[in-house]
């Protein structure tokens, strides 16, 4: 579930695009320094805003800048070494695990498989150095799993709780930065992503059968689209509430971060919005493929 974080970059400032390239950059560097080459394909949108939003946050967070990025960057070396980006890192690692698992459960194939493969070793490293985030994230996905198999409808509510059994590891890699408001909003940033990403797996949930909350119940639904046109007003006031939430709680922590101010914006009120409305368009994915994941690499870089 990745790939509705981002920034809008058409509407980014040149400063704002090139600090946000060199936090991209850095997630990539933190991977491959704490678990190996492999590891930077687990990169991604989300993983690079939750360290911008805690670091600015962090007494001892510093702007991004500067990061090497080219067409080898990969074997770069981090400018920064600190507790936070590395927690960040391990976290990633640990929920990449879970998703591989989820994915496996629901229609095991030999991608799923090589994947989980390939990041074997990575992933045993993490649950070694991490074992609190494995434990956490491993009873979010028991809950997630509970549910699913319960046949809930309210995909709001699979998002609230999911993200509610995240914050434990949240807490942790946040440290003396986190408070309530920061709680509130990240269960508002995973909810968002929880039923977007749902939205954006109609078609592909009635080809494989898999759970989804929106058919869940429901019979003779052909796909998304006829589903979105005969639903628009429900999901439009649905999603509407849903991104309320997120802005709300991320007005009352912006005050308190440090910089990056332009970023954060960007990525919450268009970046995230462009991706719902994405989701919701016909016949369209808003989460990026390898294709879509490299011109997306080539347009942060260009820009």
């Amino acid at each position: 579930m990745f790939g509705y974080v981002i920034p809008s970059y058409g509407t980014m400032s040149a400063s704002d695009l090139y600090a946000y390239r060199s936090c991209y950059c850095e997630s990539c560097h933190q991977l491959r320094a704490n678990f190996g080459i492999v590891l930077t394909a687990a990169v991604n949108y989300d993983m690079t805003f939750n360290s911008i939003v805690l670091n600015s946050l962090s007494d001892n967070g510093k702007e991004h800048q500067n990061t090497k990025n080219g067409m080898i960057c990969i074997l770069g070396k981090c400018i920064r070494d600190d507790e936070l980006l590395k927690k960040i890192a391990g976290y990633t690692m640990i929920l990449t695990k879970w998703e591989l698992e989820d994915d496996k459960k629901d229609n095991s194939n030999i991608r799923s498989n090589a994947a989980y493969l390939a990041l074997g070793r990575a992933i045993r490293k993490a649950e070694r150095m991490y074992p609190c985030y494995d434990e956490y994230v491993g009873k979010g996905f028991e809950t997630l799993t509970k549910m699913e198999s319960d046949g809930c409808t309210d995909a709001v509510e699979i998002g609230e709780k999911f993200s509610k059994m995240l914050m434990p590891a949240m807490r942790d890699i946040a440290g003396d930065a986190w408070n309530s408001e920061l709680e509130r909003f990240f269960i508002g940033l995973g909810t968002m992503i929880y039923v977007t990403d749902a939205i954006d797996d109609i078609d592909e949930d009635i080809i494989n059968n898999t759970f989804n909350p929106f058919l869940s119940g429901r019979k003779n639904i052909v796909n998304k689209e006829n589903f979105v046109k005969e639903n628009v007003y429900v999901m439009t006031d649905m999603m509407h509430g849903v991104m309320k939430n997120m802005h709300t709680s991320y007005s009352a922590i912006r005050n308190s971060m440090r910089f990056h101010h332009g970023i954060t914006d960007n990525v919450i009120f268009r970046g995230i919005p462009d991706s719902v409305k994405r989701a919701m368009e016909c016949g369209c994915s808003s989460r990026p493929g390898l294709r879509n994941a490299v011109s997306s690499r080539l347009l942060r870089r260009n820009e």
